[in-house]
């Protein structure tokens, strides 16, 4: 789950709990969804790109929503809202899914994750962008439950192959938390949430950890050797590689999750028994195919073409749109997202668009475009 940029003022940017820390490492801050926040630090956005690949990096998230919505039936009641089988999710567990609009277009994309304890309590993540209006819409349509927005915690990213090692020297009992599990952990006397889970493709952690204690615990993190601070560029760069979706671009409310390619996320008893928005259009698609699909691009030359840029067929005919799009550092090549007519979706599959009003040739290409390497522990086998 990621984030699209959103036009902001200066006078109306709002500072994450690690700001002066961002200054002191000497980022080179930008507007984000209504916050300033590191763009890239000295090092610039390849290296921090490939520095996570290689080692681990710590990235500032705190400007997503946190909340926690509790109350009798809670994991059914939200299943009225989105398709993921919440009503199935363990405690300690976190799946992906959608809030969905009436017609089944997506609203916001968002982790849940049910919490341990008697009371039925569940975790959950937003878009930054989207968060006033999330919560507004959760309260409206499920008035029998309690939302409490976490504003006090801030969270924390830590992606990479060396993040699990890193992050054990501070809170040394998370290294068996299994992909898209969830543990509580303590830190200076304060609890710490921990998830399993990242939006760059690799192994990693976020982590939720009160506003006064942000700083202190990130500088804990950064002290190891194998940890360096990373910016928006390269957390955009890496999910692109990873072939996810950046909501407001690839995801919006015109879009539907079977066309986005998140079939996945919805549970074969949600798909058989439906009860959430536009399950009829989704049913539909699921059984029919959609009319378009997301795929990924390969453009020729070495310049990237970017979100907009149409797609033509042989005979001239606009069959799809760029939704995402830049330079992989991983590959040393442009790569792209896109929708397309579902006729002209499968890999290999040669389309053109323009840059620059240039006509650049583009392979539709299997995602991920750098394999996943996501923690898989030896006995689990609940992709979410």
């Amino acid at each position: 789950m990621s984030e699209s940029f959103a036009p902001t003022t200066p006078t109306t940017l709002e500072k994450t709990p690690l700001d002066a820390l961002h200054r002191r490492l000497g980022a080179r801050m930008a507007p984000f969804a209504g916050y300033e926040l590191p763009l890239h630090y000295k090092a610039g956005v390849v290296a921090e790109h490939l520095h996570t690949r290689e080692k681990a990096s710590l990235f500032d998230v705190s400007h997503m929503g946190q909340a926690i919505l509790g109350g009798r039936g809670a994991a059914a009641l939200i299943e009225s809202l989105v398709p993921a089988d919440i009503g199935d999710l363990p405690p300690e567990r976190t799946r992906y899914s959608q809030l969905l609009a009436e017609d089944g277009g997506v609203l916001d994309d968002l982790m849940i994750t049910r919490l341990p304890g008697r009371d039925e309590r569940l975790l959950l993540v937003v878009n930054a962008a989207a968060k006033v209006q999330d919560f507004a819409y959760l309260r409206q349509e499920l008035p029998q439950l309690a939302l409490s927005v976490l504003a006090g915690r801030a969270l924390l990213a830590l992606q990479g192959p060396s993040a699990a090692a890193a992050l054990a020297t501070i809170l040394p009992d998370i290294a068996d938390t299994p992909f898209m599990g969830w543990r509580a952990a303590e830190f200076r006397g304060a609890g710490v949430f921990v998830s399993r889970s990242g939006y760059t493709g690799e192994d990693g952690f976020e982590i939720s950890v009160p506003n006064h204690l942000a700083q202190i615990f990130a500088e804990a993190l950064l002290a190891h050797p194998d940890v360096a601070p990373a910016g928006l560029g390269a957390r955009d760069s890496l999910r692109l590689e990873a072939g996810l979706c950046l909501y407001g671009h690839d995801l919006d409310a015109t879009t539907d999750p079977v066309e986005a390619g998140l079939a996945w996320s919805i549970g074969r008893r949600r798909r058989e028994q439906g009860g959430f928005p536009g399950y009829q259009r989704i049913r539909a698609a699921l059984t029919e195919g959609p009319a378009r699909k997301r795929v990924g691009l390969l453009p020729e030359g070495r310049a990237p073409l970017r979100e907009g840029a149409t797609l033509a067929a042989p005979d001239g005919r606009v069959v799809g749109r760029i939704t995402s799009g830049g330079y992989s550092p991983t590959l040393s090549r442009p790569i792209a997202m896109a929708y397309v007519e579902t006729a002209f979706a499968a890999p290999g599959v040669w389309l053109e668009s323009r840059l620059r009003d240039k006509p650049v040739r583009v392979e539709v290409a299997s995602m991920p475009f750098v394999p996943h390497r996501y923690f898989r522990e030896s006995t689990g086998k609940d992709r979410s």
